[in-house]
């Protein structure tokens, strides 16, 4: 530990000073206060700290409250990932007609397999990418159940990318989650804590039954 640590011969006064003004300033207030002299490297140290507590605390309140976000379900209902009560969510912009639709089947044996511990799959259906979501909720709907017997919660459909996303998706894929960059094909994958904070993200590529999208869902679960 620094030495003032120690004696707590360094108010905390100082050092927010000499923070804001610099050290050939603060030097001036600092021996005003202690004119037998003090250990600079310990103000330094604190300095530093100081610095690191207000970047930690500012980054922590800025991140999103990604399960408070409203959406609306399937039918058209208004709600948020929040009221599913979970302790992870992963979600997934969804399309019928693309080549990674097959992944459905993936996503319902992770429901099948997680739901008990608290995973929520939450589907959000998109016609971004080559227009390949053209359907309505309930067109969609129906080809979910009667092609993947699919269970998992279905919301209705969304843009998620460019000025007209939606809130959910501007905010996974900003700065302020921790994993900035736009959503780049159907079944982009997100997993988000039971605190809303976004933990991982996953390409179309990585398949539901891959170890390291299961690897990061079992420490979510923990």
């Amino acid at each position: 530990y620094p030495s003032t640590m120690r004696s707590s011969r360094l108010p905390w006064i100082l050092l927010v000073v000499v923070s804001a003004i610099g050290y050939g300033s603060g030097s001036l207030f600092a021996k005003a206060i202690y004119p037998t002299g003090f250990d600079w490297l310990d103000l330094l140290v604190w300095r530093h700290l100081l610095a690191a507590l207000i970047l930690m605390n500012t980054a922590h309140a800025a991140a999103p409250d990604l399960l408070a976000i409203p959406v609306k379900d399937i039918d058209g209902h208004g709600t948020t990932l929040g009221a599913l009560k979970p302790k992870a969510v992963l979600i997934v912009n969804v399309a019928s007609a693309c080549g990674y639709t097959r992944q459905y089947a993936g996503l319902q044996e992770l429901h099948k397999a997680y739901q008990d511990k608290g995973l929520v799959v939450a589907g959000f259906p998109c016609n971004d990418f080559g227009g390949q979501e053209p359907g309505t909720e309930t067109e969609i709907r129906k080809f979910c159940t009667t092609r993947f017997n699919v269970t998992f919660p279905l919301f209705a459909k969304v843009s998620v990318q460019g000025a007209g996303a939606h809130p959910l998706f501007a905010a996974l894929t900003g700065k302020e989650a921790g994993r900035p960059g736009p959503v780049t094909w159907n079944f982009n994958k997100f997993l988000v804590s039971r605190d809303g904070k976004l933990l991982a993200r996953f390409e179309s590529d990585v398949a539901p039954d891959s170890p390291e999208l299961k690897a990061a869902i079992e420490q979510a679960l923990k």
